[in-house]
């Protein structure tokens, strides 16, 4: 598998969405990779190697505020209308959509806004299951400067390091991963590239990305819209859904609201994965058997 960087330019010459391209073999659809919150495209780079020789061609984006794309929101939905532009650019017709966490949503997003016609669409530990008061006041939990501080001391969302201490908390990170709620089982060298993706120069200094700011424009979506983070944005999708579910992820304890969200429509399928919630860096080979199978 021999990847590349790519840029991929956004609608209204605002600019360009960094991403990684791992090819294809000869056939099979292509397929579209979309990160969760705080990571970026690297993190889909084991998956990928199992995933690729499968695919027509295989694409994994930075999100707006994520990674090398040096895009930042100034809306709270424009992150997710960036993969419309994304598959446009790259001439697709009918990818099938994976997204992971934020990912997730992103794909659910943008398919129900008629953004992109996909051939599936697959969310890894990444649902919106409240309705939509109740998402507006989730939304409004992350506006606390409390959240912001939380942010802060878990991710480093926004610190500014020099190079020195990023390269030791890159280290840090591996170290600890073994242990860590949510990078254990990824493989070191896979942590590590994410990880220092994760910082860009800002000077003679390196900052964490996204930023606090980032975070908190994702959550000012305004509740009228028609498509918001919330359950009923499920009833405009109607292409095959498949929803990976972690057993020890975000939604492990919602499961019984997972099943009937996926019973409720029979072309949507639920698949249980034992994994935490980062499951592209943690079981790498299971999810891309389970991608291979969407169609």
């Amino acid at each position: 598998m021999e990847a590349r960087e790519i840029a991929l330019p956004v609608a209204g010459g605002g600019g360009e969405l960094a991403a990684i391209d791992f090819g294809g073999g000869s056939g099979g659809p292509e397929v579209l990779l979309v990160h969760g919150s705080g990571h970026n495209a690297a993190a889909w780079t084991d998956v990928a190697a199992e995933l690729a020789p499968h695919c027509g061609r295989l694409v994994a984006v930075d999100l707006r505020g994520h990674g090398r794309t040096a895009l930042d929101s100034t809306a709270a939905d424009q992150y997710w209308r960036d993969l419309g532009d994304a598959v446009a650019a790259l001439g697709w017709q009918r990818p099938v959509l994976v997204g992971h966490s934020l990912g997730g949503y992103a794909v659910t997003a943008a398919t129900a806004a008629g953004l992109i016609e996909p051939a599936a669409v697959c969310t890894v530990d990444g649902l919106v299951l409240d309705d939509r008061a109740t998402a507006a006041r989730r939304h409004a939990g992350w506006r606390k400067p409390s959240a912001h501080e939380d942010l802060r001391e878990l991710f480093r969302y926004g610190w500014r390091a020099t190079a020195d201490e990023r390269d030791a908390h890159v280290e840090e990170c591996v170290r600890r991963s073994p242990k860590d709620w949510l990078n254990s089982g990824a493989r070191p060298g896979l942590l590590r590239e994410l990880t220092a993706r994760s910082f860009v120069p800002d000077g003679e200094h390196w900052v964490r990305r996204p930023l606090i700011e980032e975070i908190v424009t994702l959550n000012t979506a305004n509740p009228a819209d028609p498509v918001y983070p919330s359950v009923d944005v499920y009833d405009l999708l109607h292409c095959p859904f498949t929803v990976v579910l972690a057993t020890r992820g975000f939604y492990a304890q919602r499961r019984a609201e997972v099943v009937a969200l996926t019973e409720a429509r029979p072309e949507r399928t639920l698949i249980d994965i034992d994994s935490h919630h980062n499951v592209p860096t943690a079981h790498p080979a299971a999810l891309a058997a389970i991608i291979k199978g969407l169609r």
